[in-house]
């Protein structure tokens, strides 16, 4: 799932786009933001840590894999707008 924000990607943003994620069972998390703070970094890598921990730990293979693109938002590629 694709994730938009233009400005500072903080750690608010970070809580809706892990309740988004978890409804939908994504496998891919990617947000595009201009800034991103580090408490919001840290918050996604850790929800991605724990589903591999909880995966690992009821023997299904689930993984979610986390991309932060920062610097540029594009308009013309289609995602959730924060």
């Amino acid at each position: 799932m694709l994730f938009k924000k233009k400005g500072l990607f903080d750690e608010e943003d970070a809580l809706r786009v892990i309740e988004i994620a978890s409804k939908k069972d994504a496998r891919e998390i990617i947000v595009m933001c201009e800034q991103i703070t580090d408490s919001a970094r840290r918050r996604l890598w850790d929800y991605a840590r724990g589903v591999q921990l909880m995966s690992d730990l009821t023997g299904e293979k689930r993984k979610v894999r986390v991309e932060i693109l920062e610097g540029y938002v594009s308009d013309r590629v289609k995602g959730v707008e924060l």
